[in-house]
C-alpha cells in the first residue's frame, strides 16, 4: 500500500493504492486528507472487498502504520498480519502510480474532487483490463464497438 498526490483545485489530494505480489491492482481510494482516518478507511474498504491480507508492506509514513495497528483485532484484521516497512518492496506500487500520473499530470489537475474520482476510476479500470484482471468474456460483447464495450463494463 502506498499513496501519491493528485492536484484538485490547486490543492493536493491523496490517492491510496494497493497491489498484490504479482503487480495486480487490489484497490484504490482518492482522499482529501492524508491522515490516520483516511488510511483506516482505505484498509477497511480493501479488507471488506478482498479479505484480510497475510502481509502488508508500507513505506515509512507513520499514519499508515498507526491505522494498521488500530485495525488489528478480531473484527477487521487478524492480529497476526505481518506488517513490513520497506521502500524497496513498494516498487510495484510505485510503478502503478506512474500509470495514473501519466494520464493525470498533463491535465494540470482537476476542478472538482468528484471529477477526479471518476477519472481515476476509469484509469484504474482501463489498467485492470490491460493487466487481464477484468474478465470480459462472460459479457458477450464480441465484435462490439468500443463505446458498447465500455458501457457493458461499467454496468457490470
Amino acid at each position: 500500500m502506498d499513496e501519491t498526490y493528485i492536484r484538485v483545485r490547486s490543492e493536493w489530494k491523496y490517492l491510496y493504492q494497493a497491489v498484490d505480489k504479482q503487480g495486480n491492482t487490489v484497490d484504490f481510494l482518492l482522499s482529501e486528507h492524508r491522515d490516520i482516518e483516511a488510511a483506516k478507511r482505505f484498509f477497511i474498504q480493501d479488507i471488506e472487498k478482498h479479505g484480510a491480507p497475510e502481509k502488508i508492506t508500507l513505506d515509512g509514513y507513520a499514519a499508515s502504520h498507526t491505522a494498521v495497528d488500530e485495525l488489528k483485532g478480531p473484527a477487521i484484521s487478524p492480529k497476526n498480519v505481518c506488517v513490513r516497512t520497506s521502500k524497496y518492496l513498494n516498487n510495484l506500487i510505485e510503478q502503478d502510480h506512474r500509470r495514473v500520473k501519466r494520464r493525470v499530470y498533463p491535465m494540470l489537475g482537476f476542478k472538482r474532487f468528484a471529477n477526479a474520482a471518476v477519472t481515476i476510476s476509469g484509469i484504474e479500470l482501463a489498467q485492470k483490463i490491460k493487466k487481464g484482471q477484468f474478465d470480459t468474456t462472460e459479457m458477450k460483447l464480441e465484435g462490439a464497438r468500443a463505446e458498447e464495450l465500455w458501457q457493458g463494463i461499467l454496468a457490470a
